[in-house]
């Protein structure tokens, strides 16, 4: 035997037998879910068997046999190991607290050498040693709690076991973590639980671990079923050091409830936010074990330590009613079974009865411990009625549900015959009583027994029991049976009932034949015929049903006919339809299935008449919009032609206006303000029907017709009258016209509207083609236009002459031209009016006009210099002369100066300095007159030396002794005057040039003077 061994043991009185083990070994008692278990396991050295035996062990064990070693442990959750029994009853109060070493309560960090010593920063570090001072404190608490001595050990279940030497529950380093397995079944080691810690969020870390430091609840109030859970919220202060994690204001909060001991299953009965619940509906005297566990934002922390508290004793529960166990004539012996004590063991059982009085008073019969009790020297067929209570040191419980019992009697009296409930075609549904005057509680029991008349084997047995009703099955149909039926006990049988006759259902009917049609198939009706089924049922057959359904496909079948005949007329039917029938037939034994359906078609028929069209919309002058529906008989065949006939009221000559499968159309030119007749017809294959009423509607009243074309009649070649006639009106009077005019066909201007007939136009254009139409108006509106018009005004005169301006005298290119004496004028040519224009009459003053020829610019000459003259022209042609112009105010320049007397005033045999006229040399440039001085050149022609105001050039650059020609003329405005005569002059020869030693006394210089021939 090398490890710890469960030995399986059983006990009548509950207590544990004396053990015996192998030297070695120890044996120890485990309550777990009230039921008492002894482990033996090998005993250490260290182990003293005693009254109060301590397991210890030591830092250095010796490996055992079966145990694995274990360098450093955390320590279990304390439990409770009871010591031997010492002999038979009930289990010694001696206990056995384990205790651990200090070795087992190492460094926890020797268990995070798992490559994770360097964090990412010092705030990741600085929670990781305050989580680790967190696991240290609850070890610490631990330790505590596995030195100090256990609760009472009454009801205390401790389901955990030990296997080598380890408590189930915890993995190799001695942490508890719940169960042993993870979500891939195995278990997780030291390393793995450090590691699944630091990979936590550092700031959920610190919640849960501020979650955590909960303290248990405290228990108070405590009754028999129920108890008042109070607790403080999450402590901050850990060790006498405050956590750095904000603390929420509001947690939620879940209780904890277990009944099968600190280590079983934990339900949850409160969530909340408060600090305080009352529980309820709780089990007298059962030891409760409560944690609280805090949770905020979905983070929840560890439960806190296990509350233990045990509700209070009470009165036991209402028993059940007592049951009968046996029973005779002169008494009843009645059994009950015990009800819950509630934690206190029954004292007593109370019976109670009403001594078969039925007054509802009841008195005690049975006072004590047992289960049972018999009533005797009561009366046969007696009735009684018990209840029952159970009695603790608490108190009495209520009273269970009241019974009624009878006593035995004699064989029972013979019982009424058996009634028919219900009848089929193979079974009969019988019922029958108690016979009168047995007890309702005494076990009887019937026999019913079965006649067939022709079988010949007289009554046999076919129900024996207890009920009171039967159901004989397997018979035939439409056959007669006779019942009887025996009442019988433990005193015997009854006289026999007497005897009735009940007869089977016959079954249905067969299905009949498919009907068939008996004769030709009209439009409207046909004949159907068919025969009876092969089998009627075992009964005749009462009548025959006929139902029919429209279409191939119709599912909605109405009945036609019903009665005993084979054969039915069926008619007011639609042409050209498809019927369905089909018969069934009824007898007594009930309806038969239907037969298959006859397939019957009605030929069609012409369709019916329609309604008449109807009017859509409002009528219009020259037409009307008619809308009808299809005919209420449509013959059996679909429509899919419309016919319309139109007829005017006054002529009765209908005439076929649309023919076509829609069922609307639009009737055109018609008469504005007439009344029409319409009526309508459809058609189908077989032809058109009956044709409908007729219906007369009315156009509406329209615009005038178009008006015929205006007669033009041009009275002057401005003037012209415009004459029309009046148009049909459409049933309303004409109410004014529009005249419209132009010189362009497709650009005509309204140029009269009203009720008149004709119109006179004046200031029109002679020789010009015109264009006129004209358009008649009523209140219903415009109609249209007439043809367009043409017509020529007659020739006239010619225009105005416009545009009669003078000539600037730089655009004159005549030489003869003198602007003292002339003066330069044009104009446009006007329009000729039809007729060319053949001479224009000039008209500048008193004298007679001026007639010149087919030109547009002339020249006035002969006339008086500086003299201002009106102007003004006309055109002539073959009609007369036309209008004058506007008139011009045009003066003539003056005449242009003579020249002055040009003279030599100095010189000498380069230059000659010449001045001509009278004032400074140098005049001043606002002079009216300018001069101009020209020389005579090599070729003999004049060219120009000087032109301006100044009176006085000279002439530079000239050859010594040589004879100049000169000239001049006067300028002003009115012109250049006149050249003047020639003059020569003269350059006299240069001076010699000085001699050399020539003596000045003796010095002559000759003077020469230019002379001037004129």
């Amino acid at each position: 035997m090398s490890g710890p061994a469960q030995v399986p043991m059983m006990s009548p009185n509950g207590s544990v037998p004396p053990i015996y083990v192998p030297p070695g070994y120890a044996p120890q008692v485990i309550e777990d879910n009230g039921v008492r278990r002894v482990v033996v396991v090998p005993q250490a050295p260290e182990f003293h068997p005693g009254g109060h035996t301590v397991l210890h062990r030591s830092p250095h064990p010796p490996p055992l046999p079966g145990f694995i070693p274990v360098p450093t442990m955390m320590p279990p959750p304390p439990r409770h190991m009871y010591s031997p029994v010492t002999g038979a009853g009930d289990m010694a109060t001696q206990y056995m607290p384990q205790y651990q070493s200090s070795q087992v309560y190492g460094d926890v960090d020797a268990h995070s050498t798992h490559g994770r010593s360097n964090f990412r920063d010092e705030r990741s570090s600085k929670t990781y040693e305050r989580l680790q001072k967190k696991l240290k404190d609850r070890q610490g608490t631990q330790k505590d709690k596995m030195s100090s001595p256990p609760s009472s050990p009454q009801k205390c279940p401790s389901p955990i076991n030990e296997h080598n030497g380890l408590i189930k529950g915890q993995n190799a380093s001695g942490v508890n973590i719940g169960s042993t397995k993870n979500k891939s079944g195995k278990g997780k080691g030291g390393a793995q639980i450090d590691t699944e810690i630091e990979e936590k969020d550092e700031e959920t870390k610190a919640f849960e671990a501020l979650l955590s430091n909960i303290v248990k609840p405290v228990a108070s109030d405590i009754q028999s079923r129920t108890v008042v859970l109070t607790w403080s919220p999450p402590s901050s202060f850990i060790n006498g050091e405050t956590d750095e994690t904000t603390v929420p204001e509001l947690y939620s909060y879940d209780i904890l409830v277990s009944s099968t001991g600190k280590d079983g299953k934990y339900k949850s009965v409160y969530a909340g936010e408060e600090t305080s619940v009352t529980l309820n509906d709780l089990k007298p005297a059962t030891d409760y074990h409560a944690k609280v566990q805090a949770e905020y934002n979905s983070i929840k922390g560890t439960p806190s330590e296990a509350e233990s508290f045990t509700t209070l004793s009470c009165e036991p529960d209402v028993p059940n009613p007592p049951r009968i166990a046996n029973r005779t004539k002169n008494s009843l012996t009645l059994q009950w079974k015990a009800p819950s004590d509630n934690g206190s063991k029954i004292q007593s059982f109370i019976l109670e009865w009403d001594e078969g009085k039925g007054n509802g008073e009841f008195c005690q019969c049975y006072m004590g411990l047992q289960k049972q009790f018999k009533i005797t020297k009561l009366s046969p067929a007696m009735g009684c009625k018990f209840r029952l209570s159970a009695k603790n040191e608490y108190g009495t419980s209520g009273f269970s549900e009241e019974v009624f019992y009878y006593t035995s009697g004699c064989a029972p009296s013979m019982p009424a015959s058996p009634v028919l409930t219900k009848a089929g075609v193979t079974w009969l549904s019988l019922q029958w009583s108690k016979p009168s005057g047995t007890p309702s509680d005494e076990g009887i029991s019937y026999i019913l027994e079965m006649e067939e008349e022709t079988s010949g084997y007289g009554f046999k047995p076919k129900y024996d029991g207890e009920d009171l009703a039967y159901t004989v099955k397997n018979l035939r149909r439409s056959t007669k049976y006779k019942f009887k039926v025996i009442a019988y006990n433990s005193e015997g049988k009854s006289n026999p009932s007497e005897v009735v006759e009940f007869t089977t259902c016959p079954d249905k009917p067969g299905v009949p034949v498919k009907p068939s049609v008996k004769g030709k198939i009209h439009s409207h009706s046909f004949k159907i015929t068919w025969d009876p089924p092969k089998d009627n049922g075992g009964a005749t057959i009462n009548k025959y049903v006929v139902e029919m359904a429209e279409g191939s496909n119709g599912n909605k079948w109405d009945m036609i006919y019903s009665g005993a005949t084979r054969e039915h007329l069926c008619d007011r039917l639609n042409p050209g339809c498809v019927y369905r029938l089909r018969v069934y037939c009824i007898s007594d034994g009930g309806q038969s299935a239907v037969s298959e359906s006859l397939l019957v078609q009605t030929p069609a028929v012409p369709p019916g008449p329609c309604l008449p069209p109807r009017l859509q919309g409002r009528p219009k002058a020259k037409e009307i919009q008619l809308r009808w529906g299809p005919p209420l008989v449509d013959g059996g065949s679909p429509i899919f032609c419309y016919g319309v006939e139109m007829s005017p009221v006054e002529k009765d000559e209908p005439r076929e206006v649309y023919q076509g499968s829609e069922v609307e159309c639009t009737v055109s030119n018609l008469l504005p303000g007439k009344t029409y007749s319409f009526r309508l017809h459809a058609a189908n294959k077989m032809g058109f029907g009956p044709f409908s009423e007729k219906c007369d509607i009315t156009t509406a009243p329209g615009p005038p017709d178009q008006c015929k074309p205006p007669q033009v009649t041009c009275r002057s070649a401005t003037c012209a009258q415009v004459n029309w006639e009046i148009p049909l009106s459409n049933g309303t009077d004409v109410t004014e016209y529009r005249l419209e005019w132009g010189g362009v066909e497709g650009s005509m201007q309204m140029c009269y509207c009203g009720p008149g007939l004709s119109y006179e136009l004046k200031g029109l254009s002679p020789a010009t083609t015109y264009y006129c139409r004209v358009q008649a108006l009523s209140v219903v509106g415009a109609g249209p236009f007439s043809e367009v018009v043409a017509c020529v005004t007659p020739p006239s005169v010619p225009a105005v002459v416009t545009c009669l301006q003078e000539i600037s005298d730089d655009d004159i290119e005549n030489s003869h031209y003198s602007p003292s004496t002339c003066l330069a004028i044009s104009w446009e040519k006007p329009c000729d009016h039809g007729s060319e224009i053949l001479a224009y009459s000039i008209d500048f003053g008193d004298k007679q006009p001026l007639a010149v020829g087919k030109v547009t610019s002339y020249i006035i000459d002969n006339l008086q210099p500086d003299t201002t003259y009106r102007i003004r022209i006309q055109a002539l042609n073959s009609l007369g002369a036309g209008p004058f112009s506007h008139m011009i105010k045009l003066k003539t320049k003056p005449l242009p100066p003579d020249p002055p007397r040009l003279e030599c005033v100095a010189f000498s045999h380069q230059n000659l300095k010449l001045k001509w006229g009278e004032g400074t040399p140098k005049s001043l440039s606002t002079d009216s007159i300018q001069y101009h001085l020209q020389m005579e050149d090599k070729n003999g022609r004049f060219v120009s030396l000087y032109r301006g105001p100044c009176h006085t050039y000279k002439v530079q650059r000239l050859n010594e002794s040589t004879s100049y020609k000169f000239c001049i003329q006067a300028c002003n405005e009115a012109g250049e005057g006149p050249l003047s005569q020639e003059y020569i002059f003269t350059t006299p020869k240069s001076v010699p040039a000085a001699l050399k030693d020539l003596q000045r006394s003796r010095l002559f210089i000759p003077v020469f003077k230019p002379s001037a021939e004129l």
